[in-house]
């Protein structure tokens, strides 16, 4: 039996993504902190850290797919706060955003991690970006190294746009 589990294995020069949402910046700031501080413990040189910010969440996934398309990171992560308001517009954005992050890891096979919390309210959200709750976007920077190691293992065939993987 073949067994296979990513461990925080970091090459030097592994490139990873963050395309993170500047709304609800007080919360988002400090998923994106998490995320980098935990890249950089781990092994990830900060020059291979390349942050996109775009306007909120719904703009995510489309910044995603152009940086899966560079050919040149290991991983996306994708950040986000979106916190349920009064009107429907939380239902919309949340399942669009996590609807498409999922779809664009499984069609490029490159690891896109969802770091996007949605809460009912800021303290939720607050907790999740390192409050009581602990840190999701350090959790997404995990989450990012063991997939990248994971896909290593399994050696993808075929696929150029997974050679960054695969290269030793």
């Amino acid at each position: 039996m073949n067994h296979f589990e990513g461990k925080l294995q970091v090459r030097m020069e592994d490139k990873y993504a963050i395309v993170v949402s500047k709304f609800n910046e007080f919360v988002t700031s400090k998923l994106l902190d998490g995320c980098i501080q935990t890249l950089i413990v781990n092994g990830v040189l900060e020059k291979n850290i390349d942050i996109v910010k775009v306007p909120g969440a719904f703009e995510i996934p489309v910044v995603a797919r152009n940086l899966i398309d560079l050919n040149k990171y290991v991983a996306v992560i994708c950040l986000g706060a979106v916190i349920r308001g009064e009107t429907p517009h939380f239902d919309y954005i949340c399942k669009s955003v996590s609807r498409e992050i999922a779809r664009l890891g499984g069609a490029f096979g490159v690891p896109v991690i969802f770091g996007v919390i949605t809460t009912n309210n800021i303290d939720q959200a607050l907790d999740r970006a390192g409050g009581k709750v602990g840190n999701k976007g350090s959790e997404a920077a995990l989450s990012a190294l063991e997939m990248v190691d994971v896909i290593r293992q399994l050696k993808p065939v075929h696929r150029d746009w997974v050679a960054p993987l695969l290269e030793y």
